[in-house]
């Protein structure tokens, strides 16, 4: 029972940080109950790619070339920037088509209801010797390069993938030493919980009352 009082916690604290919702659970109530189980199936979704993933990338882990987390937005990969592209480029070296070719393998086969939103960050250093306006061009380009890598190399569906540049502005580390700006040139593929649209229950409208009633 204890066991089970715990596990629900952690549903409940899980669920509040994927949906941004709060939820208030009242015993009994059959919609908490669908609620639970509801939140439960997104995080056995998610654990379940994430040791896949663990497998098929553990030497790729092990080196530190790539990083698994569960966050608040969903199971985030992270690959470093320095693996996927040459400095200042946007087109993924043919050195890093294995690791996105593991990822791709879970996307496809395991997790093929989920979508996927692909994250492009760099350091702090300004564009000097490329064609890039700037740190947010560099980013979205990059983030592209990899969503048409799942797309046209792995046969992803197009219709799960998105794709956005944040430039120097999400860093995970502070940009003062080369070592800590290696860990902001990265790229974040996102395994994106499944949300249901809750249908809105209309109110029965209020009769208004009779005046001058006899």
């Amino acid at each position: 029972m204890k066991t089970n009082f715990w596990k629900i916690i952690v549903i409940c604290a899980v669920g509040v940080a994927l949906s941004g919702c709060t939820f208030v659970f009242q015993k009994g109530r059959r919609s908490d109950v669908e609620k639970i189980e509801e939140l439960s199936q997104k995080l056995d979704e998610l654990g379940h790619a994430k040791k896949l993933l663990e497998g098929r990338l553990s030497q790729e882990i092990e080196d530190k070339q790539v990083k698994l987390q569960m966050m608040e937005k969903g199971l985030v990969i992270t690959v470093l920037g320095d693996v996927l592209f040459d400095s200042g480029k946007a087109k993924v070296r043919p050195e890093a088509y294995a690791i996105l070719d593991k990822v791709a393998v879970v996307l496809r086969e395991d997790v093929p209801q989920l979508n996927v939103g692909i994250e492009g960050h760099t350091d702090s250093q300004p564009i000097k010797l490329s064609t890039w306006k700037s740190n947010w061009e560099l980013s979205t380009a990059r983030a592209l390069s990899v969503l048409h890598y799942l797309v046209d190399k792995e046969g992803i569906s197009p219709d799960r993938l998105s794709a956005i540049g944040y430039g120097q502005f999400k860093p995970v580390k502070s940009n003062l030493t080369e070592s800590e700006r290696q860990f902001n040139r990265r790229v974040e593929i996102v395994i994106l919980p499944q949300t249901k649209k809750v249908k809105e229950v209309k109110q029965p409208e209020l009769l208004e009352p009779r005046e001058n009633l006899k």
